[in-house]
């Protein structure tokens, strides 16, 4: 039902170069771009993720309660996405785990450059 998300930058250059990392690690390609908008996707028909300084001119800002969710297929798969978003100078929002509240979710939780929330997560089966 996503087709695709977006983020706010105020530096499209330093956001590309840390989401053309990020994204590469669950296999993402730039899909679509301008001077003012980048899409990344993993392939035709999949949702995308794209950043863009805003249309009206105005500074970009963190929204109060969003997150985006990038799904991986391991825990392996989180760590390493992780552990690349923190390399880059993300900020560290929750180290990949379990996480108790909901059973087999595991994910980590960081913030971009620009302090857009974000988290990689996959579902594992009980007792993996």
């Amino acid at each position: 039902m996503i087709g695709y998300v977006t983020l706010g930058t105020n530096d499209i250059a330093r956001a590309a170069a840390f989401y053309d990392s990020l994204l590469a690690e669950l296999g993402a390609k730039r899909l679509m771009e301008s001077a003012s908008f980048i899409a990344w996707s993993t392939g035709p028909g999949q949702p995308g993720f794209s950043i863009t300084t805003p249309f009206n001119g105005e500074a970009a800002s963190v929204g109060n309660g969003v997150m985006i969710a990038l799904a991986a297929d391991s825990p392996q798969k989180v760590d390493a996405v992780y552990r690349k978003a923190i390399e880059l100078g993300a900020a560290d929002e929750g180290p990949a785990g379990p996480r108790g509240e909901v059973s087999g979710f595991y994910a980590g939780y960081f913030r971009d450059l620009d302090g857009n929330k974000l988290n990689v997560f996959c579902m594992v089966e009980s007792g993996t």
